[in-house]
């Protein structure tokens, strides 16, 4: 996936390695007139790539291998955060990270999915893909959450959940269902945010919140796009059409009122500037915290339920 990204990226590779390979030399008159001329270059280049990004190349942007991970926001955005692990019944997950953490002035409960840099870090993470055990893990910290009045944040990032053998017979579709169901009742504030892959119902399993919001170049799907295009085509060759076809990207997910906000990302994406990623998110989490304060648990439940309730169209038959 990376590589097919890589190909729109190119020409910012290029002129970046031209800027590393300059600052190697003296300063000089000449050097920093060539420099500011690459930079400002550079700064042209990615804005024109990134303004026009197609759907599918959003995708890849979504999946950058760089791209900041639920940790890596949770220790920007929070303080104290002290991490659960286990869902006692069977085991931990570490596809779900979970736990308490102050942010903004107040404890919070923080959910999200996780993937990993390295190749040892994926098979630990198992490439972001949750166990029903992580989906069971996650509920019992929102139940915490809910006992002692916590909101809830949470970070989807996942291609889905495992479909392994050993998934199903531990019951992974019932771990999505219980905590769908759980998640609507909850009478504390709940705000989900896609920071990069929200696929299925691996995503939706934590997705149910009172504010949802995406990164600018997060994705969200019921599916994802080679998937589609095996399923209609017969090939996954097809996942650009399939890209178009479910509409996936905040932009389209806005207009289809799925989607509340759109979390901006610095140019170039989350990955180029994480720290400004960071402290875009942090802000809106922030606003979007006061404003569901103000409102009783039974206004929380009753906004949740409205929100989903009015979620697609109906249309004669």
């Amino acid at each position: 996936m990376y590589r097919k990204a890589e190909e729109f990226e190119k020409p910012l590779r290029e002129i970046e390695e031209q800027i590393a390979e300059l600052r190697r030399y003296p300063e000089s008159m000449q050097r920093d007139v060539r420099l500011e001329r690459l930079e400002k270059k550079l700064a042209e280049t990615r804005d024109d790539i990134y303004g026009n990004l197609s759907r599918w190349q959003t995708t890849l942007v979504a999946r950058h291998p760089r791209r900041p991970y639920t940790l890596d926001y949770v220790a920007q955005i929070c303080t104290d955060f002290v991490e659960l692990h286990g869902d006692r019944l069977y085991r931990d997950d570490p596809a779900i990270v979970s736990g308490i953490a102050e942010f903004a002035g107040r404890s919070v409960a923080v959910v999200g999915q996780q993937k990993g840099r390295n190749t040892k870090q994926k098979l630990h993470r198992n490439f972001g893909m949750p166990n029903p055990e992580g989906y069971r893990k996650a509920m019992r910290i929102m139940q915490m959450a809910e006992r002692f009045g916590m909101p809830i944040l949470t970070f989807i990032d996942t291609p889905g959940a495992y479909p392994g053998s050993g998934a199903e017979e531990r019951g992974v579709a019932e771990s999505i269902a219980v905590s769908l169901r759980e998640m609507a009742r909850f009478e504390v504030p709940i705000i989900a945010t896609v920071i990069g892959e929200g696929g299925s119902g691996g995503a939706l399993a934590i997705g149910v919140g009172n504010r949802v919001n995406m990164f600018q170049h997060a994705v969200y799907s019921v599916i994802s796009p080679e998937s589609c295009s095996s399923i209609l085509w017969r090939d996954p060759d097809h996942a650009e059409e399939a890209a178009d076809a479910l509409r996936l990207t905040a932009p389209d997910l806005v207009d289809l009122g799925l989607v509340d906000e759109v979390v901006p990302e610095p140019p170039g994406g989350a990955h180029t500037d994480p720290l400004a990623a960071g402290l875009g998110l942090r802000e809106v989490l922030e606003r979007q915290l006061n404003e569901l304060g103000q409102k009783s648990a039974a206004d929380l439940v009753e906004d949740r339920y409205q929100k989903f309730r009015a979620m697609g169209t109906i249309a004669a038959g």
